[in-house]
């Protein structure tokens, strides 16, 4: 089986076929990063027009990769939720008007059901139960896949998500948009230890708002003549040195949420995805926390926003449930991970 799937719940506007679930025979991703850097983050507005003008090419560039033309699709999957409500319009909008004429199914998945599954992409010895923690920029969870079809949360954020706690911290010290891999950058070249941020540990449930302001207090405390007139840090060793301690002290409340969540489970298999998982420190600390667990990273292309992705959890959703109604609503509050 052949899914047509579409990606467009924030960002990135992504088309990509998928065979039986789990063979990626094209996936296309267009990144607007550089339209939404000048404003420190998504603008929503221009994010859901950006998706208009791109999404038709992007589905032709997919369809063109796998070689696959529309007399050979099966189905189209698209992501319903959660996300910006525009940009799900979007995306739902084209693939409902494709899928009725092309008299093909239509599935509508879950955005975090397919996180959870681009971990089952890239790991073909990877099956439930499972314990995952989706962190992204919207979203910072812990799951237990206990079935394909059957997932249970375990922890959330209370406040911001790790992912848009990087941005934030970014734009504090000056360092651009998207915050996650510049943060990244510069704490290689860091000393955290020049910085003491607290190490927020909550029962089932994480938070991220005090570790943001607690960077807010350490720069406003820096002596006189340290700041330049928007309040960034002037010297690079600074700058170098928070992101360092803001890096280390979130991965570590990452990486003790998961292993709660491991320890309220057994499970024996755990994966990191969403766009956080991107990030070589917290990959690293996850692989020396459960060295002798199944681990799963999934490579950066399944880490950040795809239609990959949800093709996998439309396939599944497919086999499960059958396809859904025509004319079915967007869920920008979707809180699916199967």
């Amino acid at each position: 089986m052949n899914i047509l799937a579409i990606e467009t719940s924030c960002d990135e506007t992504a088309a990509a076929v998928v065979r039986d679930g789990r063979e990626v025979l094209s996936s296309v991703v267009s990144s607007q990063i550089a339209l939404h850097a000048p404003h420190g983050g998504v603008v929503p507005e221009l994010a859901a027009r950006a998706h208009l003008e791109a999404l038709a090419p992007v589905v032709d560039a997919a369809l063109g990769e796998a070689g696959v033309g529309w007399e050979g699709l099966d189905a189209v999957g698209v992501t319903r939720g959660p996300g910006l409500a525009g940009c799900l319009v979007v995306g739902t909008a084209y693939a409902q008007a494709v899928a009725a004429a092309r008299r093909l199914p239509i599935i509508g998945a879950s955005h975090l059901a397919g996180h959870v599954y681009s971990a089952w992409l890239a790991d073909r010895e990877l099956e439930p139960p499972f314990v995952a923690l989706v962190v992204s920029g919207g979203h910072t969870d812990t799951i237990e896949l206990r079935r394909h079809g059957e997932a249970r949360r375990l922890a959330s954020t209370r406040d911001d998500a790790a992912g848009e706690a990087f941005d934030k911290v970014a734009r504090m010290l000056g360092l651009g948009y998207p915050g996650g891999p510049v943060i990244e950058r510069c704490a290689r070249e860091g000393d955290p230890a020049l910085f003491t941020l607290p190490r927020t540990r909550l029962e089932r449930a994480f938070s991220f708002s005090g570790l943001k302001t607690a960077v807010r207090y350490a720069i406003r405390d820096l002596p006189a003549g340290e700041l330049d007139g928007d309040g960034v840090p002037l010297r690079a060793e600074v700058r170098n040195a928070l992101a360092a301690a803001f890096q280390e002290a979130a991965v570590t409340q990452l990486v003790d949420g998961l292993e709660a969540a491991v320890e309220e489970t057994g499970a024996t298999s755990v994966a990191v995805v969403g766009g956080v998982a991107a990030n070589r420190a917290l990959a690293d600390a996850v692989a020396g926390r459960f060295a002798g667990l199944h681990v799963c990273v999934p490579p950066l292309r399944l880490c950040t926003d795809n239609a990959a992705m949800v093709g996998a959890a439309a396939w599944h959703r497919l086999r499960l449930h059958g396809p859904d109604r025509d004319g079915f609503d967007v869920d920008p509050g979707l809180a699916e991970f199967a």
